[in-house]
């Protein structure tokens, strides 16, 4: 039966979302809501979200600030989760927001954010895109190419405030796949080759685009801190050319916990090292910007699913099939992203069957966790995997046939769903043949 032990691994665990919890039934709870209960409403797979944990993690961002400058902007990074509902909560909550597409564009706008506060981003943005960018009156468009410099132009009969997205040379320890900020990159210029140098000058002579300021985003899912100062500091050379850099976007990064082995940076001490960096090699200082997507809403939000199948192969391993996989959860397949579980409806049993957890998907390679210990798990047990929060929805897709599952928010015990679940029939809405 349950034990303090157990219980405390869930509750104190910064995996989890804020305020996580087992009741006396043994069960889950996120936001208020007992998983289990959540299951039997909207089904399996679902995205949960605790709503205060996504805003506390908002306010912890802007109090950083505030303790530290009088001129920043906090952006939401979007596609970590673009959702309606998590846009208009950060809208809401004061947050500015950095958009990668015309559809992210299009959300944030309909979730009601300032145009003004708007940061349209993208290494191959399409005229439709800037057209619609232009006619929304986006505040600020992040130019990534030298065609994009000339094509924006030449569209605008007004003008358009853009930085620059500078590839600083800094590779952090992290996922190749998301270190964006060396050299041999497609996103931005490089510093060390003089194309930054060179897209400040075509920048200048523009007729419509006024240069306000530099980007440069080094990656993502960091822990080592250093790395940020190094950027900040080889962003000040290419400043000091003659014009006035008035903002400065140091982007976002900061990774979270995907296990209790994790020990990410504190957001604060985050804030603190971007803030000193910037007021050590830039005078006068700029507006200082980030864009933290992950931080935000990545262990605010588990997935949830019912076991199907128990496959146990004798002498090689315990596989539990659940009713999702890489169509709502691609991290594992695409990063080798490692995540935890825990049986929602035995949450506070011991966990003493190691079992490797498969997707229902026609891949070998659809296993979202390999060996992970779990309490006497069955099929019907409900399965839930923490720290989804971040790139799980973004990313989902509907290989094999499968619907999207859909997205639930919880407070205080409340549950609203914000994104229902897809039908089949949603699978042929689109088809005209």
């Amino acid at each position: 039966m349950a034990t303090t032990g157990e219980r405390s691994m869930i509750e104190g665990s910064p995996v989890y979302p804020a305020g996580t919890r087992v009741n006396e039934r043994g069960h889950l709870v996120v936001g208020g809501c007992d998983v289990v209960d959540l299951v039997a409403e909207f089904g399996t797979p679902i995205y949960i979200y605790a709503e205060d944990d996504m805003r506390a993690r908002g306010r912890s961002y802007l109090d950083a600030f505030r303790s530290r400058s009088e001129n920043f902007e906090v952006l939401y990074a979007s596609k970590a989760a673009p959702v309606s509902a998590i846009y208009r909560l950060f809208a809401e909550l004061g947050l500015s927001v950095d958009v990668a597409s015309g559809g992210e564009l299009h959300m944030a706008l309909r979730a009601g954010f300032d145009p003004a506060r708007i940061y349209l981003h993208g290494n191959n943005k399409t005229e439709p895109e800037l057209r619609y960018a232009i006619e929304a009156g986006v505040g600020h468009v992040i130019v990534d190419s030298f065609a994009e410099i000339a094509r924006l132009d030449q569209m605008l009969d007004r003008p358009q405030d853009v930085l620059i997205r500078v590839t600083p040379g800094i590779l952090p320890s992290t996922h190749s796949y998301v270190q964006t900020g060396g050299l041999d990159s497609k996103f931005g210029f490089g510093l060390e080759d003089g194309l930054a140098a060179r897209a400040v000058a075509e920048v200048l002579g523009s007729r419509n685009l006024r240069l306000v300021g530099l980007h440069a985003h080094i990656g993502s899912q960091i822990f080592e801190l250093e790395p940020y100062a190094a950027a900040i500091e080889a962003l000040a050379a290419l400043a000091d050319g003659g014009w006035e850099c008035r903002t400065l976007n140091v982007g976002g990064g900061l990774g979270i916990a995907y296990t209790s082995a994790d020990a990410p940076p504190s957001i604060e001490d985050y804030v603190d090292v971007k803030v000193r960096g910037v007021e050590r090699v830039f005078d006068p200082v700029p507006r200082i910007l980030i864009e933290p997507g992950r931080s935000l809403v990545g262990n605010a939000g588990v997935t949830a699913y019912e076991i199907g199948t128990v496959k146990q192969i004798p002498g090689v391993r315990t596989y539990l099939s659940v009713d999702g996989g890489m169509s709502d959860n691609l991290r594992p397949m695409l990063y080798g992203a490692r995540y935890e579980a825990v049986v929602a409806n035995r949450a506070a049993a011991a966990p003493e069957t190691l079992a490797t957890v498969a997707g229902m998907h026609c891949e070998s390679g659809d296993i979202l966790i390999t060996d992970v210990l779990l309490a006497d798990p069955g099929p019907g047990d409900v399965l839930v995997t923490p720290a989804t929060g971040a790139y799980g929805h973004a990313m989902a897709s509907n290989y094999n046939g499968v619907p999207r599952p859909p997205v639930v928010f919880c407070r205080e015990g409340a549950a609203r769903l914000v994104v229902r679940r897809e039908t089949w029939e949603d699978l042929v809405a689109r088809d005209v043949g």
